[in-house]
């Protein structure tokens, strides 16, 4: 969104309001005029916004914070819609009435009254040079390509046990680097041991943009329904996106993938989805959204 609108609108700036940890994301985004960070509440930023004098405001996350916002600047805006009540529908009473519609396209709808149109050309993602990791830092064995396997995720049921991650890393015959942050490196250590000289733990070793590099100088991307996943969107990577307590209705699923990436998950399961998040353990005690994962279609 914000590249279609830069490109196809020079004249307009963009300003975008985002929380301070979020800043390495976004700093090198050739098509945005200005960052404003919130260290921990919005007040701290509202008189700076103020002094801006903007035209618009473009709401992508229609929540409390972006409300205050909207109402202390009091300009025009256009939301995002959330679909909140559909989603409880699909949560709660396995009615699916969402729309068969990719979440990037709904953010499109946004700034339609400005022209915009999508130019269908995908994601980005921009690595400067010192955040790219040198492929020959690697081990030996990994140099000549490797699988990409983002072991975590921010909720327990959307994670793959790390008895099933080892499994299926037993059945890869290619070299594996595991990714993620430091909260994922315990875990990922167990993998490796188990596995062997085939796994190159990454886990918590590399900033977000060096674990970017990574994804973008991988064969294939394992994933979770992740940040890591969609940064693999936009490298056009081939995915294969493993789905537990969530299912892809909610349309986060990687934005138009490489023509070999595919979704796993266990269908018609009666439980999913239990959740529109996730939660830290399967409410049902039985986790069979993600203990019932085919492992062959990872091979």
């Amino acid at each position: 969104m914000i590249r279609c609108t830069k490109q196809q609108r020079p004249d307009i700036e963009i300003h975008y309001v985002t929380k301070k940890s979020f800043k390495g994301i976004l700093e090198h985004n050739p098509y945005i005029t200005k960052i404003h960070l919130i260290e921990k509440e919005v007040k701290e930023i509202i008189e700076d916004l103020k002094k801006e004098n903007f035209d618009l405001v473009v709401d992508l996350h229609n929540n409390i914070r972006s409300l205050q916002i909207k109402r202390a600047l009091g300009k025009p805006s256009a939301s995002f819609k959330k679909l909140n009540f559909k989603k409880w529908l699909l949560v709660n009473f396995k009615i699916n009435k969402m729309p068969a519609t990719h979440i990037v396209d709904r953010y499109m709808q946004t700034v339609e009254s400005l022209g915009i149109k999508n130019d269908t050309k995908g994601l980005d993602y921009f690595i400067t040079s010192e955040n790219e990791v040198n492929i020959a830092s690697l081990p030996a064995s990994h140099q000549k390509g490797y699988i990409g396997f983002v072991i975590g995720a921010k909720h327990f049921t959307k994670q793959l046990p790390t008895e099933k991650i080892i499994s299926i890393c037993k059945k890869t015959d290619r070299p594996i680097v595991l990714l993620g942050g430091k909260e994922d490196a315990e875990r990922a250590e167990l993998i490796k041991n188990a596995v062997g000289a085939a796994i190159y733990n990454a886990c918590g070793k590399y900033n977000l943009n060096q674990s970017a590099s990574l994804i973008k100088q991988a064969t294939k991307i394992i994933s979770h329904d992740t940040g890591l996943m969609h940064i693999a969107a936009a490298f056009k990577k081939e995915i294969i996106s493993v789905w537990g307590n969530t299912v892809p209705a909610f349309g986060f699923t990687p934005y138009l993938p490489d023509a070999r990436s595919k979704i796993v998950e266990v269908k018609n399961l009666s439980c999913r989805p239990c959740s529109k998040i996730g939660y830290d353990k399967c409410p049902k005690g039985h986790f069979k959204c993600m203990m019932l994962i085919d492992e062959t279609e990872f091979i």
